[in-house]
């Protein structure tokens, strides 16, 4: 059985933030804000694993009015998605993001955010795909004010469910 889920995640920048991407941190003077540790791109990785599980939207099992996850780090938020739908017999086959970014460019970070996604999901680094784009200037992205993450994942299970 296979499953697809997408998600799309979008975060304000703001300066003085760290910036954390897919796991790595990215030097840059801004930063993306929100309760957690501001990942955007582990956000819309998890929640589309969950959407192909067609289990809802990270808020529900992550909420930001829980103190828990004030800052909390977006690895973490990943590993038990995972975790969930490892448990349930299906596997991660393949992931294809797209970051939506003015600034940094982040060809020099796209290797090693490859290889923290991979490890989380236990896949090869191959079957994970990681693109960036810019908005030419253009809306919210282009005014370096916030960026926009997409991912879409396909999930494989050979557990065969008996009626």
């Amino acid at each position: 059985m296979i499953r697809i889920g997408f998600s799309k995640d979008v975060h304000p920048l703001a300066e003085g933030r760290p910036f954390i991407l897919g796991g790595v941190h990215i030097d840059h003077y801004k930063g993306p804000v929100g309760h957690s540790d501001a990942d955007c791109l582990l956000h819309a990785v998890a929640e589309s694993i969950l959407g192909a599980m067609a289990l809802g939207d990270l808020g529900k099992f992550f909420p930001d009015t829980d103190p828990k996850y004030k800052d909390y780090d977006s690895s973490l938020i990943l590993q038990e998605v995972y975790n969930y739908i490892e448990s349930k017999g299906y596997i991660v086959k393949n992931l294809d993001c797209m970051v939506s970014l003015e600034k940094p460019k982040l060809r020099p970070y796209v290797d090693d955010i490859k290889k923290h996604i991979a490890s989380i999901l236990k896949i090869d680094t191959s079957d994970v795909s990681i693109k960036a784009t810019t908005y030419e200037g253009l809306g919210i992205v282009g005014e370096e004010k916030a960026i926009i993450c997409e991912a879409i994942v396909l999930l494989e299970s050979d557990v065969i469910i008996m009626l």
